[in-house]
């Protein structure tokens, strides 16, 4: 993995213009220049930006951006960071520039964004339907034909859709086409059906080629984390069956991709597949966690202690917790609105505001006219409506109306995907970057 020892700070590319129809832009903006941002002072306390809004900060997200890097390509792996957590070019490119070796989506649409930001290299995780998926599919790869694109097939029915288009456009270079493994979501679900698959796409006449093989092993997880283990490892052994039987098949001077790995178990899949790359030697492991250089204040702190829990993460030679390692870099800031009983307050954000389907978020810091103070213990987000935050209180604690709570969030896809703009911050909080997202 071709990784920079000093990866570059966070820039942004994607300028706009700002106004205060945009969460968070302070009411009277009417145009600011996005590169201006930094400029202006702004802080999310300081009760000028307008409640509630999303930052990120930065230098978190460096450290997990390094440090993750690290641990691939110490293992043997390349990562390719799937861009549908914040789908925001300018932080897909910042993965890139610090030594990522490519860029996954989820979709056609999300390929075009990461495409128009010079994001050439990248993998479709997903298949892209039937006859009109894959219509549209020759269309973006006709746009863009010096793209180095990878796209899943668990079907034959899948395959002779992009055989038909690709034979109809006979201009367009062959599609690297992965053959999907899967359990409890999409993937072929035996080795019979992928070989099918791989006779499908072998009967081309080289329109297609088959490029390795893929899964989603985070689909897998049962409630009981025995059969977790049983479920994904099972499904890894069968990704690398899968891979020597392909192997068999183009020969040995063909390049070939594992793909796998989200932001839980990838530990797992490293250790499974890794060692297979390595003694191949034309194959490549290629990650595809995302939320991890983001992580949260839930659903993946406590997935990182599950890692803990298997000793699945060590960097430098040596084991390490990945829980302590890796920091929430997302916050939402949202305003005390009323205090309505003694034990409840109000807060200015709700299910349109901040990601709940992994947990509610967790209140970090109280600010009262700009300075922090701790929020007290027992503290906790019960319930949200779509605006309102129902935070439950000691009688005696001390939380006032226009109080600012500075909130920490569990699941960042379904957080980020609410806003138009994430806010970058430094570690004292104050605004220095506005990045753009395109979730459609």
């Amino acid at each position: 993995m071709s990784g920079n020892t000093s990866a570059p700070p966070l820039a942004v590319h994607e300028n706009f213009w700002l106004d205060d129809r945009i969460r968070g832009v302070p009411p009277g903006t009417a145009a600011l220049d996005s590169s201006h941002v930094g400029q202006q002072g702004w802080h999310p306390a300081d009760g000028r930006m307008s409640l509630p809004l999303l930052t990120l900060e930065e230098a978190a997200f460096a450290s997990n951006r390094d440090l993750f890097l690290r641990y691939v390509r110490e293992h043997g792996a390349e990562i390719a960071p799937h861009a549908k957590t914040p789908m925001a070019p300018d932080l897909a490119r910042s993965l890139v520039q610090a030594g990522a070796w490519g860029t996954t989506v989820a979709d056609i649409r999300q390929a075009t964004v990461m495409l128009k930001a010079g994001l050439t290299r990248l993998i479709i995780a997903n298949e892209v339907g039937g006859t009109g998926g894959a219509n549209r599919l020759a269309a973006l790869v006709g746009a863009w034909p010096n793209a180095e694109l990878y796209v899943f097939a668990d079907s034959v029915a899948a395959v002779n859709a992009l055989a038909q288009a690709w034979r109809a456009n006979a201009a367009l270079a062959p599609l690297r086409v992965l053959v999907e493994l899967g359990a409890a979501r999409a993937g072929a679900r035996s080795t019979a059906e992928a070989e099918a698959i791989a006779d499908a796409i072998a009967a081309t006449g080289g329109r297609l080629l088959i490029a390795g093989v893929a899964t989603y092993e985070g689909a897998a997880a049962q409630p009981d984390p025995v059969r977790t283990d049983e479920v994904v490892s099972a499904l890894l052994a069968n990704v690398g069956d899968m891979f020597l039987r392909l192997r068999a098949r183009v020969g040995s001077e063909a390049p070939l991709i594992m793909t796998a790995g989200g932001s839980v178990f990838f530990d797992k899949v490293v250790a499974s597949l890794s060692p297979l790359a390595a003694k191949d030697g034309n194959a490549r492991l290629v990650l595809r966690s995302g939320a991890i250089f983001f992580h949260d204040h839930g659903v993946y702190d406590r997935s990182l202690g599950a890692v803990d829990a298997r000793n699945g993460f060590a960097v430098d030679g040596a084991g390490a917790s990945a829980r302590r390692s890796f920091r929430p870099a997302l916050r939402i800031w949202a305003e005390v609105l009323s205090r309505p009983e003694t034990g409840l307050a109000i807060c200015g954000m709700g299910m349109r505001d901040v990601s709940f389907d992994q947990g509610f978020p967790k209140p970090l810091t109280v600010y009262r006219a700009g300075q922090s103070l701790a929020v007290p213990l027992k503290a906790e987000v019960v319930k949200l409506n779509d605006q309102h935050a129902f935070l439950s209180l000691q009688p005696d604690d001390d939380i006032a109306v226009g109080d600012v709570i500075e909130f920490g969030i569990s699941h960042p896809c379904t957080c980020l995907d609410r806003y138009r703009v994430i806010f970058g911050v430094d570690e004292s909080g104050h605004v220095t970057h506005a990045f753009p997202t395109y979730f459609g």
